[in-house]
């Protein structure tokens, strides 16, 4: 049972970055409205970011222990993009979804680009680090300290968010400007500040998971596109602008994954099609998302 028990922490491990990346997409689309998909590209550049900042502290003599705060670090602050990027998508807002598909899609092409010209084509990695924190283990179960550790964000993220939306006086207005942008504009709400806070940390959310993956993955061109088709589907598994969605979505696709790998690993990505086709034909708005009226 112990190498079992391993697969589903490992899963866990997926889950937790998945639902920072997919968090992130429902936060944009919860109160903009926004189908983000560079999403992807957001999370290759917070890995490429992570890697470069770390590489170089390390370089310079930060002891070896510390290389989690600054890969965390790394993530916060390459997520500031998002300022200038909510700039290029506000030009969309009124327009039909197509426009938003397209030139979120322009803005995954031109951020692959941009990795393609600073780090090259070939895969980027951190020097093994992963194991500064060696192993935890309980009852023939162990996993890795740094993916408990990045277990621990996530879950403290989820907490802070949910906080942060449910009981602040910023986050009760992001949540009425979600509701109404008009009405919410005209009872003196910055909308469009609000939009900019949002949009960030949207992007921040995805950066801090591109950079918390490194040590135990290579930074690659293609792992935005990867990471597209998984964070969509925990999306359309847990519903749209939902965050509750999010997190059980990000465990279901992790969990998948994770097992799907080790005893089939023909049928990995089959079998995350599969339960996003299932929860399409049994709940089309999601597990916990709002269908249309």
């Amino acid at each position: 049972m112990a190498p079992f028990f391993n697969i589903l922490l490992a899963g866990v491990f997926q889950a937790a970055v998945l639902f920072l990346v997919a968090s992130g997409l429902q936060l944009i689309f919860g109160v903009q409205r926004i189908i983000n998909l560079a999403c992807g590209s957001i999370y290759a550049l917070g890995a490429y970011f992570g890697i470069f900042v770390t590489s170089w502290a390390l370089s310079k003599g930060l002891p070896v222990h510390l290389f989690p705060f600054v890969l965390l670090g790394a993530g916060i602050v390459i997520g500031l993009i998002g300022i200038p990027l909510e700039r290029l998508i506000r030009t969309i807002y009124n327009r039909p979804e197509s426009f938003q598909l397209l030139l979120t899609f322009a803005v995954m092409l031109m951020f692959q680009d941009v990795l393609r010209f600073f780090w090259g084509a070939d895969p980027q990695q951190l020097p093994n680090v992963s194991m500064t924190f060696g192993i935890l283990s309980a009852f023939g179960v162990s996993m890795p300290t740094y993916n408990v550790m990045v277990i621990a964000v996530a879950v403290s993220l989820a907490i802070g968010m949910a906080y942060f939306l449910g009981k602040t006086k910023t986050g009760k207005i992001l949540r009425a400007t979600a509701e109404n942008r008009e009405t919410s504009a005209a009872m003196g709400i910055n909308v469009t500040r609000v939009y900019v806070m949002v949009f960030t940390l949207g992007t921040m959310l995805g950066t801090i998971g591109g950079a918390l993956v490194i040590p135990n993955a290579a930074a690659s061109l293609e792992m935005g596109v990867e990471l597209v088709v998984e964070a969509f589907a925990v999306v359309v598994i847990g519903g749209l602008g939902s965050m509750k969605g999010a997190a059980v979505g990000a465990l279901i696709v992790g969990l998948i994954r994770a097992l799907s790998a080790m005893y089939y690993p023909e049928a990995e990505i089959l079998a995350i099609y599969a339960i996003v086709l299932a929860v399409l034909i049994w709940k089309p708005a999601g597990l916990y998302g709002k269908a249309e009226t």
